[in-house]
């Protein structure tokens, strides 16, 4: 068809364009549109678009259209996220092992009794055992002894004792109502039978200055040099009566325990001599009491006073130790 037929899809001469501009508003002298209120193609994938640079917004010159495009690209990012979120959390409850970085965490490396085999941990809890119940019956057994008379001690008295005397032997002599104000030494003598076949007797030897003289001093010193004689003699005092006669069954144990204890010092000091042997030795103590304070209105003798022991005779295999 010829386009001036007049057609009603032609246009209609020369006066068309002109009717055409007469509709057409006449336009703003603004700026170009920015590109976001362009038709934008279909994105390809989310990961163009976080490649991709932003556009630029241009509030500043339509703040309608600019408003309006950032608020659905705004949503768009939001519906993004969520999606990403819904993702993860069906990934995590899918797969426990999600949530872990790095693999599962090693164990860590057992100590102490745990470390060792079962048969070691068997034998150190048997010795734990042990120990728990010796110390439980040494605790109840120094408690009866200090205890009152009951009828637990009345009963057991012997068991108690036996297990009390004399290394744990229990006494009020530092405390109230009465604590010892007396100086007591050990001293012996002994009778020497000398290689030649005579006899003599020495002097008298101080065992408590021995044992003073080695704890001066001593930052360390020994329970033997602090305890082992006056023990003894506590423990031969508490047996026997004022004529030193033994009281019970413990008085000849307590004379053994205290003529072993004065022969190994004798012989420690060589008081024998060469070839000589010691027959007999006679015991006693020298007391003397404290020297009251300067406050203090007490008037106290100052002169000592002795017990003397007879003499005993020493059993060949009690000589140089008890070792023959």
């Amino acid at each position: 068809m010829d386009v001036h037929d007049g057609g009603a899809g032609s246009p209609q001469g020369p006066n068309t364009s002109r009717e055409a501009e007469a509709e057409t508003p006449p336009a703003r002298e603004t700026v170009p549109r920015p590109r976001a209120e362009l038709p934008s193609p279909e994105p390809a994938s989310r990961a163009e678009d976080a490649d991709s640079e932003p556009l630029p917004r241009a509030g500043h010159t339509d703040p309608d259209g600019a408003y309006q495009a950032d608020s659905v690209n705004d949503a768009n990012d939001a519906g993004d996220a969520g999606d990403a979120g819904d993702a993860g959390g069906a990934g995590d409850a899918g797969d426990p092992a999600a949530g872990l970085v790095g693999g599962p965490r090693r164990p860590e490396p057992r100590t102490g009794v745990a470390a060792l085999s079962p048969r070691y941990q068997v034998g150190a809890a048997l010795a734990l055992a042990v120990v728990a119940v010796t110390v439980c019956v040494h605790i109840g057994m120094v408690f009866l002894h200090v205890a009152p008379s009951n009828t637990v001690t009345k009963t057991h008295g012997k068991a108690i004792d036996d297990w009390i005397y004399p290394e744990f032997e229990q006494n009020w002599k530092l405390f109230a109502p009465n604590p010892l104000q007396q100086n007591i030494a050990v001293q012996v003598r002994a009778q020497v039978r000398t290689v030649d076949g005579g006899s003599r007797t020495t002097g008298w030897y101080d065992l408590s200055a021995q044992d003073g003289r080695a704890i001066d001093g001593n930052l360390l010193p020994s329970h033997t040099q602090q305890n082992e004689l006056r023990r003894a003699w506590d423990f031969f005092t508490a047996t026997h009566d004022n004529g030193n006669r033994p009281v019970g069954l413990r008085g000849a144990l307590s004379e053994t325990y205290l003529r072993h204890i004065v022969m190994l010092r004798l012989e420690r000091g060589g008081v024998a001599g060469d070839g000589g042997v010691v027959e007999r030795i006679q015991v006693r103590s020298q007391t003397t009491n404290v020297t009251p304070p300067k406050w203090s209105t007490e008037k106290v003798s100052m002169s000592p006073v002795y017990r003397e022991l007879s003499w005993w005779s020493v059993p060949d295999g009690e000589t140089e130790g008890g070792t023959r």
